[in-house]
């Protein structure tokens, strides 16, 4: 007992001898740790209320849209253009002001702004993405064949979010090559992809069909789908191209 209360002075003795020498600097990391933290909770709920604003205000540009009155809708997000908006909340400000400006007949400008989508380092890749592919949409009269290729190849491949759009886009910039073949492989893949839109697939099939590419998986489906049997019908079809009607004499 007498050795453990011996040990036990001894520590406290070297604690309050640590405390006379760096006490100060102890108490001043600490109330200094307690700044910090207190300063993050206010920067971090000062940033959670901006975003709030900023979400509040594309919402009210996007009703406003809804309504056609796409120049109200441009103004509205004009204070989120600045470095002090968040990305996405910049990028979606962007897409605003661009459908205004198509909406006004300004496709220069709306290409601009799709560029400048794109170009921003900050902005989120699924955004950049679609900028692209709506910028070579616009621009695409103008754009040589290989330059619509090179800009959109990454995006026109199966299982990519955009596939539809790029890849229709490619499909007939790769026609306009004189790469039919390349050409109707894409278009009847696009026509394949049960996930994109019927009216896309249908055009994708028949332009696959023109040349001479088989885009039809399923063609009692087709039959079924394009209106021309009904279920029993659709069950008795023949198999095969064949199940096709005949196209109108020309």
């Amino acid at each position: 007992m007498l050795i453990r209360d011996i040990d036990e002075a001894v520590r406290e003795d070297a604690l309050y001898e640590f405390m006379r020498k760096h006490g100060i600097k102890v108490l001043g990391g600490v109330l200094a740790l307690i700044a910090l933290l207190g300063g993050y909770m206010v920067w971090h709920n000062y940033s959670e209320r901006a975003l709030e604003t900023q979400s509040e205000t594309i919402i009210s540009a996007l009703d406003l849209a809804g309504k056609n009155d796409f120049k109200s809708a441009s103004e509205k997000v004009a204070g989120l253009l600045g470095d002090d908006a968040s990305p996405g909340a910049r990028a979606a400000a962007r897409f605003i002001q661009a459908a205004a400006a198509l909406e006004a007949g300004d496709r220069t400008k709306a290409s601009g702004l799709y560029q400048q989508i794109a170009a921003d380092p900050t902005t989120p890749p699924a955004l950049k993405d679609l900028a692209r592919v709506r910028k070579v949409s616009i621009d695409y009269d103008a754009m040589k064949p290989a330059e619509v290729i090179a800009q959109l190849k990454d995006l026109a491949t199966p299982g990519n979010p955009y596939f539809g759009s790029a890849g229709e886009l490619v499909a007939m910039a790769q026609l306009e090559a004189g790469n039919r073949a390349e050409a109707g492989k894409l278009f009847a893949a696009i026509s394949k992809d049960e996930d994109l839109p019927e009216t896309l697939r249908s055009r994708a099939r028949q332009m696959a069909g023109l040349m001479g590419v088989d885009a039809i998986v399923d063609v009692k489906k087709l039959l079924k789908d394009e209106g021309v049997t009904s279920d029993d019908e659709g069950d008795s079809a023949g198999e095969g191209a064949g199940a096709l009607p005949a196209p109108a004499a020309q």
